[in-house]
């Protein structure tokens, strides 16, 4: 399996590619914008799309999902307590930037769910606090965990939107990501990459 990063919209958003290198099978995690620049790289690697996974449903991590998905005639994937935060515009917060944006899934996950997609498994992992239903993909044989903005690296997600919650955020880092092994490499929705033995040991707000 190959991990390939994408710095994507105005706030820095990080989508990732899930590349099986040998049948080419491709998973899109949090296309927030550029949908044509993602588009193009597929086609130049000659990658066939699978599905389209969000861990939340802001703007920045969204946005882009539903032209890729049409582009590529492949499902978009989110957890069952965020179609709310998808589909609301103050919610998804697309309003603070001058847009009335409203996103959907076609797919809507349960905590602890297990997705069988382009040959790897992948465990869904509900982690409420920065939305409400956002979550994290776990892919244990692979040792990755895919965070969105629920770890980051030497920090963990911002509580300030709508139905934010710092407590709800801690708890869920604590209890869900942190029994996770030291190894685990953490791919987060912005800055750098980090891993679960690295923020268990200094991450400030933990």
């Amino acid at each position: 399996m190959k991990i390939e990063q994408y710095c994507v919209g105005q706030v820095g958003t990080n989508c990732y590619f899930v590349i099986n290198e040998e049948t080419k099978e491709l998973l899109v995690i949090d296309p927030g914008d550029s949908a044509q620049m993602l588009a193009d790289q597929i086609r130049q690697k000659n990658l066939k799309p699978q599905a389209i996974l969000l861990t939340h449903g802001h703007f920045d991590h969204a946005m882009a999902a539903e032209t890729l998905a049409e582009m590529f005639e492949i499902q978009i994937y989110a957890f069952e307590a965020e179609k709310e935060t998808l589909e609301d515009p103050r919610l998804n917060v697309s309003a603070m930037i001058g847009h009335q944006d409203v996103y959907h899934a076609d797919v809507y996950l349960r905590d602890e769910q297990i997705l069988q997609l382009a040959g790897t498994k992948i465990q869904v992992i509900h982690t409420p606090g920065h939305t409400e239903g956002g979550c994290c993909y776990y892919l244990e044989k692979e040792q990755v965990l895919f965070s969105g903005d629920t770890l980051f690296c030497q920090s963990v997600g911002r509580t300030d939107f709508p139905r934010g919650s710092m407590s709800q955020l801690i708890r869920s880092i604590r209890k869900k990501l942190l029994v996770l092994p030291d190894e685990v490499k953490v791919y987060p929705g912005h800055m750098d990459i980090t891993t679960i033995g690295m923020e268990r040991a200094s991450n400030p707000f933990l």
